[in-house]
């Protein structure tokens, strides 16, 4: 999978703006199609999660969760924000990955898994 890092403004309030949300304890994500044909993301961490280093922290949990589930998206063409809460500095980027694969699944960007 093909996948690109968002870092334009405008870029991260499309999607807040006409993004499909979906949320849980650990994150928010946003999801919207785009035509490029590439899977592009974001990550963000607002004041509320804590300082410097705990909104690092979540980042870097997020970052390692997406390269986690990165392989399993099928969608080509697909754009990506991750917003961390305040909960997402305590957990495990397993833990993380587990909320983004849910994610994923209700926003139709990954095959339903039979469990």
């Amino acid at each position: 999978m093909n996948s690109v890092k968002l870092n334009l403004n405008k870029d991260f309030r499309r999607l807040y703006g006409r993004g499909k949300s979906f949320v849980s304890p650990l994150l928010v994500t946003y999801i919207m199609p785009s035509k490029r044909g590439i899977v592009r993301y974001g990550i963000t961490a607002g004041k509320k999660v804590g300082g410097a280093v705990e909104r690092n922290r979540a980042r870097r949990v997020i970052e390692a969760a997406m390269r986690e589930i990165a392989p399993l998206i099928e969608c080509n063409g697909v754009d990506i924000v991750f917003v961390a809460r305040t909960k997402t500095v305590f957990a495990k980027s397993y833990q993380v990955a587990e909320a983004m694969k849910k994610h994923f699944k209700d926003g139709g960007i990954v095959p339903q898994a039979k469990e």
